[in-house]
């Protein structure tokens, strides 16, 4: 019987929201036969106990004969990833006070925290000083409360916070990805490769013959 190839991309980290893990919340199969496929999408690659780790890294090995021993005559091929870490998150779907009690603490830490550091980098560089000699240079006299160049800049500084963070409320003001996503991104990155690379050295990676 001629042998039929599979095959399978896995990604670096996955989430699941349920204990039970199965190969299609940690990889991509593709081959021609449809049916096939799904059953194989249907292997149970692992299950978190309640009171263990929220974490695990699934070598691509324990995939590969997990599906060998179902369907004994495909052809695996891995194209993707290695090794995936898989995290298994606990959502509430009813998102009480408390949830609505932490979005309002982080949003006045941001508000004020953002707010306080501008100041305290606006003293430090002397702005009042600054302004007040380019208003004397360019008008000839000394400046009376609030003036237009004071006015300008505190329009210029929002106008930039805004296009910097490439955000005006929930819409974006482009498609590319903002400075905080390519950050995030790249910390999530960092932290994926080496939560996987400390369980390979710690022995606690799930792999072909586990």
């Amino acid at each position: 019987m001629k042998q039929m190839t599979v095959y399978l991309k896995c990604d670096r980290s996955a989430e699941v929201q349920v204990q039970d893990v199965f190969l299609k919340d940690v990889a991509e199969i593709r081959c021609r036969d449809k049916v096939l496929s799904a059953k194989l999408n249907a292997i149970k690659v692992c299950h978190f106990p309640k009171e263990g780790g929220k974490r695990c890294v699934i070598s691509c090995l324990k995939l590969v004969r997990l599906m060998e021993e179902l369907c004994p005559e495909i052809d695996v091929q891995v194209v993707g990833e290695t090794d995936v870490l898989v995290e298994w998150i606990s959502v509430d779907p009813y998102k009480g006070w408390q949830q609505w009690s932490k979005a309002a603490f982080v949003c006045l830490i941001s508000f004020f925290g953002t707010a306080f550091t501008i100041m305290a980098y606006h003293n430090d560089v002397g702005i009042n000083e600054v302004f007040t000699e380019v208003y004397r240079m360019c008008m000839g006299a000394e400046p009376g409360g609030i003036n237009t160049l004071e006015v300008a800049y505190s329009v210029g500084l929002a106008a930039g916070i805004i296009v910097f963070f490439n955000h005006i409320g929930g819409r974006r003001l482009t498609k590319d990805p903002t400075p905080v996503e390519v950050s995030i991104k790249n910390y999530e990155t960092d932290v994926e490769k080496t939560l996987i690379e400390q369980a390979g050295r710690e022995g606690r990676e799930i792999e072909g013959d586990s």
